[in-house]
């Protein structure tokens, strides 16, 4: 039998958030072509750029896939200068690594973006006493990282209200219902299992991870 869920379904249509980065005139001085920093401030708010963040904040470095590590640790520590700490000299980054790099701090923003907004969602609707600090920190957070253009919050406002669902008893129940079809001795059958899988990869994949 189909099952539905409450007013916050919707279908999910493979939304693909499209943002042309600018390009970079240059590269800073001592930030590697391959990598994209990370830090919170003292705010709590997340921070995400191509850029090194100013002297003495902690910060992880992300570096881009197939150039190294995956993702790496660093700290303020770390040499500012033209040449790294191991006396390699940092090159400019080539019009590939840029855009890579930029497409890379996109990602990483906007699933901050939704992220926030979700939790911004759900600490609304959920009845109970905000604390107004960590309110106003998500809200921070969704301004530093959503998109300024119209379209594109949009498209991430949806992203977050389908995150929601995914995340919701809906969801959690549908997911539950497999587990249970797939346990030893249970014997369901081939359309039930479709059934059910098909409705939890239409509602309730999350958009982020």
């Amino acid at each position: 039998m189909p099952m539905s869920i409450p007013d916050l379904r919707r279908r999910a249509t493979g939304i693909a958030t499209t943002v042309v980065a600018a390009c970079l005139l240059c590269v800073a001085s001592g930030a590697s072509a391959s990598s994209v920093y990370k830090w919170v401030d003292a705010s709590g708010i997340t921070h995400l750029s191509s850029a090194k963040p100013p002297a003495g904040t902690k910060y992880e470095r992300v570096v881009l896939p197939g150039t190294g590590k995956a993702k790496s640790t660093s700290s303020s520590r770390a040499g500012y200068g033209a040449a790294s700490a191991t006396g390699t000299r940092v090159t400019a980054a080539s019009a590939e690594q840029v855009s890579r790099r930029n497409e890379m701090v996109t990602s990483l923003r906007n699933r901050e973006c939704v992220v926030a907004l979700e939790s911004i969602d759900r600490l609304a609707r959920g009845g109970q006493a905000v604390d107004p600090a960590e309110f106003s920190r998500l809200q921070q957070t969704a301004d530093q990282n959503c998109s300024k253009d119209p379209a594109v919050r949009r498209e991430q406002e949806d992203m977050a209200a389908r995150l929601r669902v995914s995340k919701g008893d809906t969801c959690v129940d549908a997911r539950n219902k497999l587990a249970d079809m797939l346990e030893p001795g249970r014997r369901p059958t081939r359309d039930q299992l479709k059934t059910q899988q098909e409705f939890i990869e239409s509602h309730c994949t999350a958009p982020v991870r």
